[in-house]
C-alpha cells in the first residue's frame, strides 16, 4: 500500500483531466462525423451515462476527502493497465471514437485492435474501471453501487448500439 496524502488527489486530478480531454476528442470526432453525414442514435440515454460517470468521480472525491486511506497498489496497477487498453481502443477507432452512438451508414465496422477479439472492448474497459478505481482507494461501496448503476445504463446503451451496428456493412 502507498501512503501519502497528496497521491489520491493527484490520481483523481489526472483522471478528471483524462475524462475532460476524452470529451473534447469525442466532441471533435462527433462534429466531424456528423459533417460527413453520420447520424446519432439513442441520444435520450446519453445524459444518464454522463450522470453515472460524473457521480462516480464525485463520489470518489468525497470518499477520498472523508476517508483518507492508503492507495492499494495492485488495484492502481490494474487501473493503469485498463488505461492502456483504453488507449488501444481509442487508437483503433480513431476518428470513429465518440461518447455517443454516432454512425456512418456506409462505413464498415472496425475490426482492428481489440475489436478483433471483442465487439465492445471500450465497454469492457469501462465496466472494469468503474469497479477497479474505487478499490484503489478501498472504496468498495462505490465500486458496488456504481457497477450496478453502470450496468443499467450500459444495458440500454448496448441495445441501441447493437441495433445500429447490426445494420452496418461488415467488410
Amino acid at each position: 500500500m502507498i501512503v501519502s496524502a497528496w497521491i489520491p488527489w493527484a490520481i483523481l486530478a489526472a483522471i478528471a483531466a483524462q475524462r475532460i480531454s476524452e470529451l473534447v476528442l469525442a466532441r471533435r470526432n462527433t462534429t466531424a462525423l456528423l459533417a460527413r453525414g453520420a447520424t446519432e442514435a439513442g441520444a435520450g440515454h446519453y445524459p444518464f451515462i454522463v450522470a453515472v460517470h460524473t457521480l462516480w468521480l464525485a463520489a470518489l472525491v468525497v470518499w477520498v476527502a472523508r476517508t483518507p486511506s492508503p492507495i492499494v497498489a495492485p488495484w492502481l496497477a490494474a487501473y493503469v493497465a485498463l488505461q492502456l487498453l483504453r488507449a488501444w481502443v481509442l487508437m483503433s477507432l480513431g476518428p470513429y471514437w465518440t461518447t455517443r452512438v454516432i454512425t456512418l451508414a456506409d462505413a464498415p465496422l472496425v475490426r482492428r485492435g481489440p475489436y478483433r477479439f471483442v465487439r465492445h472492448p471500450n465497454y469492457v474497459v469501462v465496466i472494469a474501471e468503474i469497479a477497479v478505481l474505487p478499490l484503489v482507494f478501498g472504496a468498495w461501496p462505490i465500486a458496488l453501487v456504481f457497477s450496478i448503476l453502470n450496468a443499467v445504463v450500459l444495458a440500454v446503451r448496448l441495445r441501441v448500439e447493437n441495433a445500429v451496428l447490426n445494420r452496418r456493412p461488415t467488410h
